[in-house]
């Protein structure tokens, strides 16, 4: 199997690529044209990316089977233009969320103490010890969280370390889960911003929480509150922000932000970038050793799967539901045919298979084929598949 890696790589993981017996082609400066010659001309069975965009064209130029998200998020990746061609989309997640969390905790205490500002301005040659020995601290203050998936629940335990009380809001946050947690459960992310004093965003880029933090939120903050987002730009409304930090006095530490460069190294121009009380940070969330080696591992697991099983771990764009309306159970001899008698018997009537599994009983003499169909086969359809002599028994589940 071939693999092209269009990112930055550990060598572990490439090396563990090569131990199962893939041929790896690994070039982190492939983009946009150069990356959609190299899908074509390499004949990648499986495409390896961070932060690289992937874009129809790619996935149309040669014969892909897999693309690995190397990291949570895989709003990148066009995972449309993926599912229409029968391609595979994994990713990664959970595996940086300590770094990430981490990164966020020194947000928070860099807008508490403002080691930014005091380190550049030492390196300026400047003292000012009677402005920079004020500082709120944080025991006592409360966290809270918009999004509690895994990032946000290694918040959780920091937050506890600082004698942070912690109040947060998901869409799937039950009173139950939140106990567990030890955090307050709140009703939605402006009542997390009205009880708290530092707010902290952990969501994936998903339609429905694109611009989800917005001017009702900023509004409902306290003057003067911190502001920290780790996850997506997108997920700000990065002008109601601008107008948080100028209108009250928001401090905000921001790890992404709206027209980020998508490359390496790159001159850079951003409204928040220059705003006194804001720290602006190279989207370097998952970038730790530690972060990078478990992304790593995980990226080679999922391959692995794929080459020895066809199953793909972390798949993210398979359908929750499909068209299906009946389940067509046929129990029959394990013979070879019997199936295909089965296939060709509903295409003869129309009926589409949507899904379907064989489950051999021990001994390998008989079997249950569960067949999906988007419509009900009729009496007569039914008639024709029970003349296989293979065929002992069926019946017929309405999913409705």
């Amino acid at each position: 199997m071939k693999i092209l890696i269009a990112d930055k790589f550990e060598s572990a993981g490439v090396e563990a690529l090569k131990a199962l017996g893939c041929d790896v082609v690994l070039n982190p400066d492939l983009k946009e044209d150069s990356l959609v010659e190299a899908v074509r001309d390499t004949g990648a069975d499986v495409l390896v990316v961070r932060s690289t965009k992937v874009t129809e064209p790619m996935l149309a130029a040669g014969r892909l089977r897999l693309v690995v998200r190397a990291g949570a998020g895989y709003n990148t990746i066009d995972v449309a233009a993926a599912s229409r061609r029968g391609i595979y989309v994994s990713n990664c997640p959970g595996k940086n969320a300590v770094a990430v969390a981490e990164l966020a905790f020194g947000l928070i205490l860099s807008l508490d103490r403002r080691i930014p500002d005091n380190a550049a301005d030492l390196r300026a040659g400047h003292w000012n010890k009677k402005e920079y020995s004020k500082a709120r601290g944080l025991f006592g203050r409360t966290l809270g969280l918009v999004g509690l998936g895994r990032i946000g629940q290694e918040m959780v335990p920091r937050a506890k370390a600082f004698g942070m009380p912690v109040v947060a809001w998901s869409r799937s946050l039950t009173e139950e889960h939140a106990a567990e947690l030890g955090v307050e459960r709140a009703n939605s992310p402006e009542a997390v911003a009205a009880s708290c004093d530092v707010l902290s965003v952990h969501l994936a880029l998903k339609p429905e929480t694109r611009g989800l933090v917005g001017a009702s939120v900023f509004d409902a903050m306290r003057p003067g509150s911190y502001f920290v987002n780790t996850s997506r730009a997108e997920i700000v409304d990065q002008a109601a922000l601008v107008h948080a930090v100028r209108a009250h006095g928001i401090r905000a530490g921001l790890d992404v932000f709206e027209g980020e460069p998508a490359t390496a190294t790159a001159d850079v121009s951003s409204p928040l970038a220059g705003l006194p009380g804001v720290y602006v940070t190279h989207h370097i969330g998952a970038s730790t050793d530690q972060a990078q080696n478990a992304i790593a591992d995980e990226t080679v697991r999922i391959i692995k799967t794929f080459t020895e099983t066809g199953g793909v771990p972390n798949v993210v764009n398979m359908a929750q539901r499909t068209p299906a309306t009946h389940v067509l159970v046929v129990r029959h001899q394990d013979r070879v045919g019997v199936l295909a008698h089965v296939f060709t018997v509903l295409r003869a009537a129309g009926i589409n298979v949507q899904e379907m599994e064989n489950v051999v009983f021990e001994g390998a003499e008989a079997a249950i084929a569960r067949i999906h169909l988007d419509a009900a086969p009729g009496d007569d359809t039914l008639a024709s598949v029970n003349e296989n002599e293979f065929i002992m028994a069926t019946n017929i589940l309405s999913l409705a």
